[in-house]
């Protein structure tokens, strides 16, 4: 039987939800694309603010901003990420009202929107209902936020070790000596070599956005496939959580390879003739 059922696998073949009477490959792949937009924002919002983060903290060793990714990033690993949600639904809708609530979109624009890709921003934004845009942007801002800061904590810290130990480097003493501007050693030169093991560090934090999403998903009600396991979990639903955490698995894997791939590729000296 657990032959049969891994041959099943392989044709991505994961049998049948109890919870929604649809193959279980049929329900990924409708709640799939909320889980990689969500993931996606969040890996923009933690790189991008975390590597200029990382390096600032690098080149002002010892100051203001050096301390904050410290404290950032122990708060990071410290505090729950469920906490932090609720706190921010609390704060920033029910209280300031500045971002929408739980759910991908508002019912006033859920029903006036095809879905084509199932990327509700990209979707609203091709049939150009700009209103609706906004709304699910006000959705995606939030939890993309809440991952984003996670990663961000983590990348930060990484990106100021990392271009530490550039900085550390016999080339940068060269170039400094050369009379080069310190801009153009730490932009150019410096982080251009951090960025190399850098890519594995995005990349394997993009991958923990779409393994650790089912906390964020279930505090948000998105309607991802974090969610779907959740609820598949408390119903006994074990078809549709065995193929959700496969193919969560699968991309965890694919996108670890990918990143020693990347490193090979950028880093020269990691190659064999």
């Amino acid at each position: 039987q657990f032959g049969i059922y891994l041959k099943k696998v392989a044709t991505g073949d994961f049998g049948t939800s109890v919870l929604t009477s649809n193959p279980v490959m049929t329900d990924i792949k409708r709640t799939f694309p909320a889980t990689i937009e969500l993931a996606t924002l969040g890996i923009i919002i933690g790189a991008g603010i975390g590597i200029p983060l990382g390096v600032w903290a690098a080149v002002r060793r010892g100051g203001m901003v050096d301390q904050v990714v410290r404290v950032m990033g122990l708060v990071g690993y410290s505090v729950p990420i469920f906490w932090l949600g609720l706190m921010g639904l609390v704060l920033f809708y029910a209280r300031l009202g500045w971002v929408g609530g739980p759910g991908r979109i508002d019912v006033a624009y859920e029903y006036s929107v095809t879905l084509e890709t199932g990327f509700l921003l990209l979707d609203t934004a091709r049939q150009g209902q700009w209103d609706a845009f906004r709304n699910v942007l006000s959705h995606l801002i939030l939890p993309a936020s809440l991952l984003g800061y996670f990663s961000l904590a983590y990348i930060s810290r990484m990106t100021r070790s990392f271009m530490l130990n550039e900085l550390a480097q016999e080339y940068v003493i060269a170039a400094r000596a050369k009379g080069l501007s310190e801009t153009r050693i730490i932009w150019r030169h410096a982080l251009r070599n951090a960025m190399v093991p850098l890519v594995t560090v995005v990349a394997l934090s993009y991958a923990g956005l779409l393994e650790g999403s089912v906390l964020t998903e279930t505090v948000f009600a998105w309607p991802g496939l974090g969610l779907y396991i959740t609820n598949s979990l408390q119903n006994a639903d074990m078809n549709a959580v065995l193929g959700g955490t496969i193919v969560v698995g699968s991309i965890f894997i694919g996108l670890n390879l990918l990143s020693d791939l990347l490193y090979k590729l950028l880093d020269p000296r990691t190659r064999t003739r």
